[in-house]
Protein backbone atom coordinates (compact mmCIF):
# COMPACT_ATOMS: atom_id res chain seq x y z
CA UNK A 1 0.00 0.00 0.00
CA UNK A 2 1.29 3.44 -0.93
CA UNK A 3 1.69 5.96 1.89
CA UNK A 4 1.14 8.87 -0.50
CA UNK A 5 -1.82 10.91 0.70
CA UNK A 6 -2.41 13.25 -2.26
CA UNK A 7 -1.80 12.80 -5.98
CA UNK A 8 -2.04 16.02 -7.99
CA UNK A 9 -2.77 15.31 -11.66
CA UNK A 10 -2.00 18.08 -14.16
CA UNK A 11 -2.56 17.68 -17.92
CA UNK A 12 -0.15 19.73 -20.02
CA UNK A 13 0.56 20.80 -23.56
CA UNK A 14 3.22 23.43 -24.20
CA UNK A 15 3.23 24.70 -20.62
CA UNK A 16 6.98 24.80 -20.08
CA UNK A 17 6.85 28.27 -18.48
CA UNK A 18 4.15 27.28 -16.02
CA UNK A 19 5.45 23.86 -14.94
CA UNK A 20 8.12 25.18 -12.50
CA UNK A 21 5.72 27.82 -11.15
CA UNK A 22 2.84 25.43 -10.43
CA UNK A 23 5.24 22.85 -9.00
CA UNK A 24 6.75 25.34 -6.55
CA UNK A 25 3.31 26.59 -5.55
CA UNK A 26 2.04 23.06 -4.88
CA UNK A 27 5.21 22.21 -2.95
CA UNK A 28 4.71 25.26 -0.71
CA UNK A 29 1.03 24.43 -0.12
CA UNK A 30 1.70 20.75 0.67
CA UNK A 31 5.04 21.14 2.42
CA UNK A 32 4.10 18.88 5.35
CA UNK A 33 2.17 16.34 3.25
CA UNK A 34 3.15 13.12 1.52
CA UNK A 35 2.18 13.92 -2.06
CA UNK A 36 3.10 13.49 -5.69
CA UNK A 37 2.61 15.61 -8.81
CA UNK A 38 1.86 13.79 -12.04
CA UNK A 39 2.14 15.82 -15.24
CA UNK A 40 0.56 14.14 -18.27
CA UNK A 41 1.95 15.76 -21.41
CA UNK A 42 0.82 15.38 -25.00
CA UNK A 43 4.34 15.38 -26.45
CA UNK A 44 4.85 19.15 -26.28
CA UNK A 45 8.48 18.99 -27.41
CA UNK A 46 9.05 22.39 -25.77
CA UNK A 47 11.29 21.37 -22.89
CA UNK A 48 8.44 20.41 -20.55
CA UNK A 49 9.91 16.97 -19.79
CA UNK A 50 13.30 18.47 -18.94
CA UNK A 51 11.60 21.07 -16.73
CA UNK A 52 9.97 18.32 -14.65
CA UNK A 53 13.19 16.28 -14.54
CA UNK A 54 15.02 19.31 -13.20
CA UNK A 55 12.55 19.59 -10.31
CA UNK A 56 12.45 15.92 -9.36
CA UNK A 57 15.42 16.07 -6.96
CA UNK A 58 13.48 18.32 -4.54
CA UNK A 59 9.81 18.02 -5.57
CA UNK A 60 8.06 14.64 -6.02
CA UNK A 61 7.06 15.33 -9.61
CA UNK A 62 7.12 13.14 -12.69
CA UNK A 63 5.86 13.44 -16.24
CA UNK A 64 4.10 10.95 -18.47
CA UNK A 65 4.60 11.81 -22.15
CA UNK A 66 1.96 10.52 -24.57
CA UNK A 67 2.31 10.32 -28.33
CA UNK A 68 -1.06 8.67 -28.98
CA UNK A 69 -4.65 9.10 -27.78
CA UNK A 70 -3.97 12.71 -26.94
CA UNK A 71 -6.41 15.23 -25.45
CA UNK A 72 -7.10 16.88 -22.12
CA UNK A 73 -9.71 14.43 -20.84
CA UNK A 74 -7.77 11.29 -21.73
CA UNK A 75 -4.68 12.87 -20.14
CA UNK A 76 -6.57 13.32 -16.87
CA UNK A 77 -7.78 9.72 -16.96
CA UNK A 78 -4.24 8.47 -17.59
CA UNK A 79 -2.95 10.52 -14.68
CA UNK A 80 -5.63 9.19 -12.31
CA UNK A 81 -4.83 5.64 -13.38
CA UNK A 82 -1.15 6.22 -12.63
CA UNK A 83 -1.79 7.96 -9.29
CA UNK A 84 -0.71 6.28 -6.03
CA UNK A 85 -2.26 8.66 -3.50
CA UNK A 86 -5.37 8.00 -1.46
CA UNK A 87 -6.86 11.22 -2.82
CA UNK A 88 -6.58 12.59 -6.34
CA UNK A 89 -6.80 16.30 -7.15
CA UNK A 90 -6.92 17.43 -10.77
CA UNK A 91 -5.99 20.99 -11.71
CA UNK A 92 -4.80 23.06 -14.66
CA UNK A 93 -1.18 23.95 -15.26
CA UNK A 94 -1.84 27.59 -16.21
CA UNK A 95 -1.87 28.87 -12.58
CA UNK A 96 -5.59 29.63 -12.79
CA UNK A 97 -6.34 27.26 -9.88
CA UNK A 98 -4.89 28.13 -6.45
CA UNK A 99 -2.79 25.35 -4.96
CA UNK A 100 -3.74 26.63 -1.51
CA UNK A 101 -7.18 25.05 -2.03
CA UNK A 102 -5.83 21.51 -2.48
CA UNK A 103 -5.46 20.66 1.20
CA UNK A 104 -8.84 22.09 2.32
CA UNK A 105 -10.54 20.11 -0.45
CA UNK A 106 -8.79 16.89 0.62
CA UNK A 107 -9.58 17.49 4.29
CA UNK A 108 -13.27 17.86 3.44
CA UNK A 109 -13.16 14.59 1.55
CA UNK A 110 -11.36 12.94 4.44
CA UNK A 111 -13.99 14.14 6.90
CA UNK A 112 -16.69 12.31 4.94
CA UNK A 113 -18.82 15.44 4.57
CA UNK A 114 -18.51 15.29 0.79
CA UNK A 115 -17.35 12.56 -1.58
CA UNK A 116 -16.38 14.81 -4.52
CA UNK A 117 -14.95 18.31 -4.22
CA UNK A 118 -14.95 21.10 -6.80
CA UNK A 119 -12.88 24.27 -6.70
CA UNK A 120 -15.70 26.71 -7.40
CA UNK A 121 -15.86 30.23 -8.75
CA UNK A 122 -19.59 30.57 -8.15
CA UNK A 123 -20.12 29.80 -4.47
CA UNK A 124 -19.81 32.41 -1.72
CA UNK A 125 -16.17 33.42 -1.47
CA UNK A 126 -15.38 32.34 -5.03
CA UNK A 127 -14.38 34.83 -7.74
CA UNK A 128 -12.59 35.34 -11.03
CA UNK A 129 -10.41 38.07 -12.54
CA UNK A 130 -12.27 41.35 -12.91
CA UNK A 131 -11.16 41.95 -16.50
CA UNK A 132 -13.18 39.04 -17.85
CA UNK A 133 -15.15 40.42 -20.78
CA UNK A 134 -18.92 40.21 -21.07
CA UNK A 135 -18.86 37.53 -23.77
CA UNK A 136 -16.33 35.37 -21.91
CA UNK A 137 -18.45 35.53 -18.76
CA UNK A 138 -21.61 34.84 -20.76
CA UNK A 139 -19.97 31.84 -22.43
CA UNK A 140 -18.96 30.45 -19.04
CA UNK A 141 -22.40 31.03 -17.53
CA UNK A 142 -24.29 29.46 -20.43
CA UNK A 143 -22.04 26.40 -20.40
CA UNK A 144 -22.59 26.13 -16.64
CA UNK A 145 -26.39 26.46 -16.86
CA UNK A 146 -26.51 23.71 -19.48
CA UNK A 147 -24.76 21.32 -17.09
CA UNK A 148 -26.62 22.16 -13.85
CA UNK A 149 -29.38 19.49 -14.19
CA UNK A 150 -26.68 16.81 -14.28
CA UNK A 151 -25.22 17.47 -10.83
CA UNK A 152 -25.67 19.34 -7.57
CA UNK A 153 -22.90 21.92 -7.69
CA UNK A 154 -22.88 25.53 -8.88
CA UNK A 155 -19.65 25.29 -10.87
CA UNK A 156 -19.83 21.96 -12.75
CA UNK A 157 -17.50 23.34 -15.42
CA UNK A 158 -14.56 23.60 -13.04
CA UNK A 159 -11.41 21.78 -14.07
CA UNK A 160 -10.25 21.81 -10.43
CA UNK A 161 -11.67 18.83 -8.55
CA UNK A 162 -10.78 16.00 -6.20
CA UNK A 163 -12.03 12.68 -4.88
CA UNK A 164 -10.87 9.47 -3.21
CA UNK A 165 -8.90 7.49 -5.79
CA UNK A 166 -10.66 4.18 -5.09
CA UNK A 167 -13.95 5.83 -6.13
CA UNK A 168 -12.65 6.09 -9.68
CA UNK A 169 -13.43 2.39 -10.09
CA UNK A 170 -17.15 3.23 -9.87
CA UNK A 171 -17.09 5.42 -12.98
CA UNK A 172 -19.06 3.58 -15.67
CA UNK A 173 -18.32 3.82 -19.40
CA UNK A 174 -16.27 7.02 -19.40
CA UNK A 175 -16.39 8.82 -22.75
CA UNK A 176 -13.58 11.39 -22.59
CA UNK A 177 -14.91 13.75 -25.25
CA UNK A 178 -13.89 17.41 -24.99
CA UNK A 179 -12.34 18.98 -21.94
CA UNK A 180 -14.77 18.68 -19.00
CA UNK A 181 -13.80 15.27 -17.66
CA UNK A 182 -14.52 16.38 -14.08
CA UNK A 183 -18.22 16.73 -14.89
CA UNK A 184 -18.22 13.28 -16.46
CA UNK A 185 -16.53 11.62 -13.48
CA UNK A 186 -18.96 13.31 -11.09
CA UNK A 187 -21.99 12.20 -13.13
CA UNK A 188 -20.91 8.65 -13.95
CA UNK A 189 -19.17 7.77 -10.70
CA UNK A 190 -20.73 6.78 -7.39
CA UNK A 191 -20.70 10.30 -5.95
CA UNK A 192 -23.83 11.14 -3.99
CA UNK A 193 -22.71 14.18 -2.02
CA UNK A 194 -20.49 16.54 -4.04
CA UNK A 195 -19.32 19.77 -2.46
CA UNK A 196 -17.56 22.99 -3.43
CA UNK A 197 -14.66 24.98 -2.05
CA UNK A 198 -14.46 28.67 -3.05
CA UNK A 199 -11.50 29.68 -5.19
CA UNK A 200 -10.32 32.74 -7.06
CA UNK A 201 -9.91 31.80 -10.71
CA UNK A 202 -6.91 33.66 -12.14
CA UNK A 203 -6.17 34.17 -15.83
CA UNK A 204 -3.03 32.57 -17.22
CA UNK A 205 0.12 34.66 -17.58
CA UNK A 206 2.13 32.32 -19.81
CA UNK A 207 1.20 30.12 -22.74
CA UNK A 208 -2.01 30.07 -24.74
CA UNK A 209 -5.50 28.90 -23.84
CA UNK A 210 -6.46 25.52 -25.31
CA UNK A 211 -10.19 26.40 -25.35
CA UNK A 212 -11.11 26.60 -29.04
CA UNK A 213 -14.43 26.70 -30.86
CA UNK A 214 -13.92 23.02 -31.66
CA UNK A 215 -13.59 22.25 -27.94
CA UNK A 216 -16.85 24.08 -27.26
CA UNK A 217 -18.64 22.01 -29.89
CA UNK A 218 -17.16 18.88 -28.31
CA UNK A 219 -18.53 20.09 -24.98
CA UNK A 220 -22.05 20.20 -26.41
CA UNK A 221 -21.58 16.67 -27.75
CA UNK A 222 -20.28 15.64 -24.35
CA UNK A 223 -23.31 17.16 -22.60
CA UNK A 224 -25.65 15.25 -24.88
CA UNK A 225 -23.97 11.98 -23.98
CA UNK A 226 -24.12 12.75 -20.26
CA UNK A 227 -27.82 13.59 -20.44
CA UNK A 228 -28.40 10.35 -22.34
CA UNK A 229 -26.50 8.47 -19.63
CA UNK A 230 -28.27 10.04 -16.65
CA UNK A 231 -31.74 10.51 -18.11
CA UNK A 232 -31.88 8.00 -21.00
CA UNK A 233 -35.62 7.92 -21.73
CA UNK A 234 -36.26 11.58 -20.97
CA UNK A 235 -33.24 12.60 -23.05
CA UNK A 236 -34.42 10.56 -26.04
CA UNK A 237 -37.94 11.94 -25.68
CA UNK A 238 -36.72 15.54 -25.62
CA UNK A 239 -34.53 14.96 -28.66
CA UNK A 240 -37.40 13.16 -30.38
CA UNK A 241 -39.59 16.14 -29.55
CA UNK A 242 -36.99 18.59 -30.86
CA UNK A 243 -36.70 16.68 -34.12
CA UNK A 244 -40.49 16.48 -34.23
CA UNK A 245 -40.64 20.25 -33.78
CA UNK A 246 -38.47 20.82 -36.83
CA UNK A 247 -40.56 18.23 -38.69
CA UNK A 248 -43.65 20.17 -37.66
CA UNK A 249 -42.24 23.25 -39.38
CA UNK A 250 -41.74 21.20 -42.57
CA UNK A 251 -45.21 19.72 -42.16
CA UNK A 252 -46.80 23.17 -41.71
CA UNK A 253 -45.02 24.74 -44.67
CA UNK A 254 -46.12 21.97 -47.00
CA UNK A 255 -49.64 21.98 -45.50
CA UNK A 256 -50.11 25.68 -46.24
CA UNK A 257 -48.34 25.54 -49.62
CA UNK A 258 -50.63 22.75 -50.85
CA UNK A 259 -53.69 24.82 -49.91
CA UNK A 260 -52.71 28.34 -50.89
CA UNK A 261 -50.35 27.63 -53.80
CA UNK A 262 -51.90 24.48 -55.29
CA UNK A 263 -55.47 24.98 -54.10
CA UNK A 264 -55.95 21.58 -52.43
CA UNK A 265 -58.69 21.00 -49.85
CA UNK A 266 -57.34 21.22 -46.30
CA UNK A 267 -57.83 17.51 -45.44
CA UNK A 268 -56.04 16.43 -48.60
CA UNK A 269 -53.24 18.87 -47.83
CA UNK A 270 -53.05 17.46 -44.31
CA UNK A 271 -52.85 13.89 -45.56
CA UNK A 272 -50.02 14.72 -48.01
CA UNK A 273 -47.91 17.01 -45.81
CA UNK A 274 -47.38 14.30 -43.21
CA UNK A 275 -45.15 12.07 -45.35
CA UNK A 276 -42.24 14.36 -46.23
CA UNK A 277 -42.28 15.55 -42.61
CA UNK A 278 -42.15 11.92 -41.39
CA UNK A 279 -39.18 11.26 -43.69
CA UNK A 280 -37.44 14.32 -42.27
CA UNK A 281 -38.09 13.05 -38.74
CA UNK A 282 -36.76 9.58 -39.55
CA UNK A 283 -33.49 10.98 -40.91
CA UNK A 284 -32.78 13.27 -37.97
CA UNK A 285 -33.89 10.76 -35.34
CA UNK A 286 -31.46 8.29 -36.85
CA UNK A 287 -28.75 10.96 -36.92
CA UNK A 288 -29.35 12.63 -33.53
CA UNK A 289 -31.85 10.97 -31.21
CA UNK A 290 -31.03 7.27 -31.52
CA UNK A 291 -27.32 7.28 -32.32
CA UNK A 292 -26.72 4.50 -29.77
CA UNK A 293 -29.28 2.18 -31.37
CA UNK A 294 -29.04 -0.47 -34.06
CA UNK A 295 -27.79 0.94 -37.37
CA UNK A 296 -29.93 -1.14 -39.68
CA UNK A 297 -30.27 -0.70 -43.45
CA UNK A 298 -31.45 2.84 -44.24
CA UNK A 299 -34.18 1.87 -46.70
CA UNK A 300 -35.56 -0.84 -44.45
CA UNK A 301 -35.46 1.41 -41.40
CA UNK A 302 -37.09 4.28 -43.29
CA UNK A 303 -39.92 2.03 -44.42
CA UNK A 304 -40.31 0.67 -40.90
CA UNK A 305 -40.42 4.20 -39.49
CA UNK A 306 -43.07 5.26 -41.99
CA UNK A 307 -45.02 2.08 -41.32
CA UNK A 308 -45.01 2.46 -37.56
CA UNK A 309 -45.82 6.15 -37.95
CA UNK A 310 -49.15 5.18 -39.48
CA UNK A 311 -50.53 4.53 -35.99
CA UNK A 312 -49.45 7.95 -34.82
CA UNK A 313 -50.71 9.47 -38.04
CA UNK A 314 -54.10 7.80 -37.57
CA UNK A 315 -54.33 9.34 -34.09
CA UNK A 316 -53.01 12.63 -35.41
CA UNK A 317 -55.31 12.81 -38.43
CA UNK A 318 -58.28 11.40 -36.51
CA UNK A 319 -57.92 14.04 -33.81
CA UNK A 320 -57.57 16.76 -36.43
CA UNK A 321 -60.65 15.57 -38.35
CA UNK A 322 -62.79 15.19 -35.24
CA UNK A 323 -61.93 18.66 -33.97
CA UNK A 324 -62.43 20.41 -37.32
CA UNK A 325 -65.69 18.52 -38.01
CA UNK A 326 -67.40 18.71 -34.62
CA UNK A 327 -65.90 21.50 -32.52
CA UNK A 328 -67.04 24.97 -33.63
CA UNK A 329 -63.85 26.74 -32.54
CA UNK A 330 -61.65 24.43 -34.60
CA UNK A 331 -63.96 24.64 -37.60
CA UNK A 332 -62.86 28.25 -37.86
CA UNK A 333 -59.35 27.77 -36.44
CA UNK A 334 -57.87 24.72 -38.09
CA UNK A 335 -54.20 25.32 -37.31
CA UNK A 336 -54.62 24.78 -33.52
CA UNK A 337 -56.35 21.50 -34.38
CA UNK A 338 -53.26 20.57 -36.41
CA UNK A 339 -51.05 21.25 -33.35
CA UNK A 340 -53.21 19.14 -31.05
CA UNK A 341 -53.17 16.27 -33.53
CA UNK A 342 -49.39 16.38 -33.71
CA UNK A 343 -49.07 16.27 -29.91
CA UNK A 344 -51.49 13.36 -29.59
CA UNK A 345 -49.54 11.29 -32.10
CA UNK A 346 -46.05 12.18 -30.85
CA UNK A 347 -46.09 10.08 -27.68
CA UNK A 348 -47.30 7.03 -29.58
CA UNK A 349 -44.72 7.52 -32.32
CA UNK A 350 -41.90 7.89 -29.78
CA UNK A 351 -42.64 4.66 -27.94
CA UNK A 352 -43.12 2.63 -31.11
CA UNK A 353 -40.01 4.12 -32.77
CA UNK A 354 -37.68 3.40 -29.83
CA UNK A 355 -38.96 -0.16 -29.37
CA UNK A 356 -39.48 -1.36 -32.95
CA UNK A 357 -37.54 0.89 -35.34
CA UNK A 358 -34.44 2.07 -33.47
CA UNK A 359 -33.85 -1.08 -31.48
CA UNK A 360 -31.36 -1.09 -28.65
CA UNK A 361 -28.38 -3.43 -28.68
CA UNK A 362 -26.29 -3.51 -25.52
CA UNK A 363 -23.03 -4.36 -27.28
CA UNK A 364 -23.48 -1.63 -29.87
CA UNK A 365 -24.42 0.86 -27.20
CA UNK A 366 -21.24 0.08 -25.26
CA UNK A 367 -19.11 0.44 -28.39
CA UNK A 368 -20.77 3.77 -29.19
CA UNK A 369 -20.16 5.06 -25.67
CA UNK A 370 -16.50 4.20 -25.82
CA UNK A 371 -15.84 5.94 -29.15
Amino acid sequence: MSDIRISVVIPTYKEVENIPLISEEIAASLADQNYEIIFVDDNSCDGSFDAVTGLADRIPARMIVRTEDRGLSTAVIRGIEEAKGKYVVVMDCDMSHPSSAILPMVETLESGKQDFMVGSRYVEGGSFDEHWGFFRLLNSKVATWLALPLCHVQDPMSGFFGFEREKFKTCAHLTPTGYKIGLEIMVKGDFNNPGEHPIHFKDREYGESKLSFKEQLLYLKHLRRLYSFKFPTASEFLQFGFVGGTGFVIDSLIYFALQFVFGLEHKVARAISFWPAATWNWFWNRTITFTDRKKSNRLGQWLAFLGTSLGGFAMNFGTYSMLTDYVPFFMENKFPALIIGVLVGMGFNFMVARVLVFRKLDQEMEKEERK
